[in-house]
């Protein structure tokens, strides 16, 4: 016991002699401690690699509506100079589609080029610019299956296929194919490990027959064709998404013939359904049994349009939504959904060049709503219209 006390001793007087020899070297030449900004800092040991963060797991998937090319759309790309320009479409909701790691536009209207003619309803075809707006504003994956892809024919769709490879081959552009081989490949997307599958359909032409001379140059829902898809991407991919154009026009519900593809896409292993056509919003569900689920965006109405109808219910055609999913692994690797949501969109139409756009209701205002030019073709128009809609048929899914 002495023992270990006299070493204990040894130690305090050793520390305090330490101690005293430290302080005494800071002292300045007249005995006091320098300032804090002159003191010598301790070195202290740092180590040599930074530790490594944890990978993202996550990724984000957002989707606007239908791209739909009325004439005072497509008039509002013609520039002062003559030159051709729609960037404006989507300048107000650029930076949400830039921050999705995959942001996805259902392009209504063909792009068949302006040497076609640019035209509207019924028989539809865009300008080029179009696809260069789109690729701009942060666009990964271009849909162009809907009941206009064929309005001018084969040339139309050859010439809207050439154009994106050879402007924007970064793209992807799913629903329309140059070969019968092309029709039938899968696109799977692969993003912070994760592989996704998209599937893109449309009902119907129209009633104009496919092309003698390409009947592989729209996707339509079949349903051997689409079990065997789903199939087949459940096989290669983590997550199918599968984006349907179909539905009735104008209604804000979904009709028995939605459900009924829907239900195939869930009895085939799909995990997300985002619908478009209706040029309307469709309510947001969930299917599910003890096995699998399926979130269904059973339509997200139009992005862009400038209807020349009139009458009660136009108001409705000016309020889309952005769908936005957020997927993870869980803990056994399984890729689910984490987060979903929407934000409402609203069509701001005014006449002339640059000038027609869309904005998210979040930053819409009564003094836009009164200029809308919507008004004149249905005066039921207005901010508190909008948001009473969204409520009605989002619910509380908005974000």
């Amino acid at each position: 016991m002495k023992k270990i006390t006299a070493i204990i001793l040894c130690a305090i007087i050793s520390l305090s002699l330490f101690s005293c020899k430290v302080i005494q070297s800071e002292l300045s030449a007249d005995g006091t401690l320098p300032d804090a900004e002159t003191a010598t800092a301790p070195v202290t040991d740092t180590p040599d690699t930074e530790p490594e963060p944890e990978p993202d797991t996550e990724v984000t998937i957002s989707m606007v509506g239908d791209v739909l090319l009325h004439e005072k759309v497509s008039e509002s790309g013609e520039m002062a100079d003559g030159t051709y320009n729609y960037d404006h479409l989507f300048a107000n909701v650029r930076e949400e589609i830039e921050a999705a790691d995959i942001a996805i536009v259902n392009q209504e209207v063909i792009l068949g080029g302006r040497d076609m003619g640019i035209s509207g309803y019924p028989s539809f075809n865009g300008a080029f610019e179009v696809g260069d707006a789109i690729a701009g504003a942060g666009f990964d994956i271009v849909l162009h299956a809907t009941n206009h892809t064929i309005d001018r024919g084969s040339k139309a769709v050859r010439n809207c296929i050439s154009f994106w490879e050879t402007n924007h081959p970064e793209m992807a552009i799913l629903g329309i194919n140059s070969s019968p081989e092309e029709q039938s490949d899968i696109y799977v997307r692969e993003e912070n490990g994760i592989k996704i599958a998209f599937l893109n359909y449309t009902y119907g032409t129209n009633g104009i027959p496919l092309p003698t001379d390409m009947p592989y140059c729209v996707n339509l829902l079949d349903e051997a064709t689409l079990k065997a898809d789903i199939s087949a991407a459940e096989a290669m991919a983590d997550f199918t998404v599968v984006l349907p154009h179909w539905g009735t026009e104008y209604v804000l519900e979904a009709d028995s013939n939605q459900r009924y593809w829907a239900n195939i896409m869930f009895q085939c292993g799909a995990d997300l359904v985002i619908g478009t056509h209706p040029h309307v919003i469709e309510p947001v569900e969930i299917m599910e049994d003890e096995d699998h689920s399926m979130l269904i965006y059973y339509s997200i109405g139009n992005f862009i349009n400038s209807t020349a109808q009139t009458g009660a219910g136009i108001a409705n055609r000016m309020v889309g939504g952005m769908a936005n999913v957020t997927l993870d692994r869980d803990e056994n690797g399984e890729v689910y959904i984490k987060d979903y949501g929407v934000t409402p969109l609203v069509t701001h139409v005014l006449t002339g060049s640059g000038r027609i756009t869309t904005y998210k209701l979040s930053d819409y205002t009564e003094d836009l709503a009164a200029k809308n030019e919507i008004v004149a073709s249905d005066p039921s128009f207005s901010l508190e219209y909008c948001r009473n809609l969204v409520k009605k048929v989002f619910g509380d899914l908005c974000e």
